[in-house]
């Protein structure tokens, strides 16, 4: 039975010859086709690397071909509009609205299941305000800083020219141009499209050095400040880590390396790209805060920060404590969450490492906060954010600003493909072939960007309104409301622990971590105290 459809494409053949007869053409088409299949069937008898095919000749071919769309399937047909893999329908309908101006109403209440545990709502006021802007901002810059910026509380999250192409990057800088916030580069580096709008940059440098590095890859001094200091970069970030595949490196191999990246990056055309998994200007935290000093002194003042996703709590609480001592603090932290994931990564990595984003932003609030140093400090989240509310709940749990990658890629047209590391994304954003980045039109999609930034923090403003506020800076943990049982619900305030201020430095932390780990970690190293 396995063997009469690649039969009957033999029969194809003197079926064509008798058709030709009555009608020369679809017979030779017919016997053509016949000859086609039936050889294609022959083939896969014949050849060995396949069981299935060996078994099934032809029609094994039926099942791969339905097994490579079965993603598309799932995502257009099959999934809910709930279903996060890893954002749902709902969620890109929400971005691409946004993003092209459209009503965002939703007629007939909520999809989404009230009564479920781990079900989260924001308080409301009873008085809410009237805001005459939606235009938030925040300052970021400590005292060692002389070139404070002030940002937008959203603004696009790194992704690197390489990763992205030219007119995505495009797109992104002119809409970030247009809507008055900032574009980080992703460790690419300032390219050429960066540049060609003048979008403010937050320039994120790697362990690759890219831009600031020496030919033997290590750091350069002159390098950097020559990049540094000019005028559209407003704030340099020192990524240590990112929630996609924290503590691993990467190579671009050098078949992807083109002009432009190597001009970017200061690298050579057609030679791997390595971004190696530590850096190599610091090994000690106090270096660190020296080498955050160094940058801040050699970008002529700008805001410095840093970027990572959580994992040990004793190499962050090291950190922290060289902080404290040597008075050298970051004007920033970027805590990405491991559900971030424009990078692309192992699965492993991609699933089973690094903190979820909650937990990371916390215990850098928490660790802050007990030190004294959170007045200094400000913090940025990354990670699957996506709504108004998303930027509400950071806000609540401690965060000052938000970062968003995936969302901005929905608004520049990603259609959740997930072949960004294949070079053949269909909608030209993650690919760097002509023929398909082609069609994303900078013309169009930078407006795209500007537009759903703009619409959401209109209703970001109207969040703010709503309870009762001035500044999404003003929601605290007990506006956030979750859903812990069929019967109990809780504020963010009493369900997770929360340390006073100067708590850490009076020696009797409450909090499980700092019990814990508070002891193991020292300043010099980031190694465990054992």
């Amino acid at each position: 039975m396995r063997y009469i459809p690649w039969a009957l494409c033999g029969l194809f053949v003197p079926g064509g010859f008798l058709l030709a007869s009555v009608n020369g053409f679809w017979g030779a088409v017919l016997a053509l086709l016949g000859l086609a299949l039936f050889a294609l069937g022959l083939q896969d008898l014949l050849q060995s690397k396949s069981a299935v095919l060996k078994n099934y000749p032809l029609t094994a071919r039926l099942r791969f071909l339905l097994e490579n769309f079965r993603p598309e399937i799932r995502q257009y047909f099959i999934e809910s509009d709930q279903d996060k893999t890893p954002f749902s329908r709902e969620q890109r309908a929400l971005v691409y609205r946004r993003a092209k101006g459209l009503d965002g109403l939703r007629p007939f209440g909520t999809l989404h299941d009230v009564e479920a545990i781990g079900h989260e709502w924001l308080n409301h006021s009873i008085s809410p305000t009237k805001l005459g802007s939606h235009d938030f901002r925040v300052t970021i810059g400590g005292p060692d800083c002389t070139q404070p910026y002030e940002a937008s509380v959203l603004n696009i999250s790194g992704m690197s020219y390489g990763a992205l192409s030219p007119n995505a990057i495009e797109a992104l800088n002119r809409g970030a141009k247009l809507g008055g916030f900032a574009h980080t580069t992703g460790e690419g580096s300032i390219s050429r499209f960066h540049r060609l709008w003048g979008g403010d940059l937050v320039w994120q440098i790697g362990s690759g050095y890219f831009g600031a590095r020496n030919s033997d890859g290590s750091f350069s001094p002159e390098n950097f400040a020559a990049n540094a200091t000019g005028d559209q970069v407003r704030m340099i970030e020192l990524k240590l880590s990112q929630g996609a595949k924290p503590g691993h490196g990467g190579i671009l191999p050098g078949k992807k390396v083109t002009e432009a990246i190597a001009e970017a990056r200061g690298v050579t055309v057609g030679q791997d790209c390595i971004s190696p998994s530590s850096h190599s200007a610091f090994s000690t935290p106090i270096e660190l805060c020296n080498f955050i000093a160094e940058l801040r002194r050699l970008s002529g003042g700008k805001p410095v920060g840093i970027k990572f996703c959580m994992g040990h709590p004793w190499e962050w609480f090291a950190l922290a404590k060289a902080m404290k001592e040597t008075g050298i603090t970051p004007d920033f932290i970027t805590v990405d969450g491991a559900e971030g994931g424009t990078g692309a990564a192992p699965a492993e990595f991609a699933d089973h490492y690094g903190a979820p984003l909650r937990e990371g932003l916390m215990l850098v609030h928490n660790t802050l906060v007990g030190l004294d140093l959170r007045d200094r400090i400000r913090i940025i989240v990354a990670g699957k954010i996506i709504s108004a509310f998303d930027i509400c709940r950071m806000f609540a749990l401690g965060a000052d600003a938000c970062n968003m990658a995936r969302g901005f890629m929905f608004a520049i047209g990603c259609i959740q493909a997930q072949t960004c590391h294949s070079g053949k994304c269909p909608t030209g954003v993650t690919t760097q072939d002509p023929g398909r980045y082609r069609a994303l039109v900078v013309e169009d999609k930078y407006m795209r960007t500007a537009s759903f930034h703009a619409n959401t923090l209109h209703v970001l403003k109207e969040a703010v309104e709503a309870s009762g506020l001035r500044h999404p800076s003003d929601f605290t943990p007990h506006h956030l409301m979750i859903r812990i049982s069929s019967r109990e619900v809780r504020s963010a305030s009493s369900q997770y622990l929360w340390v006073e201020r100067g708590e850490l430095l009076a020696g009797d932390p409450q909090h499980p971590a700092f019990l814990k780990f508070w002891d193991r970690a020292r300043s010099d190293s980031f190694a465990q105290v054992v």
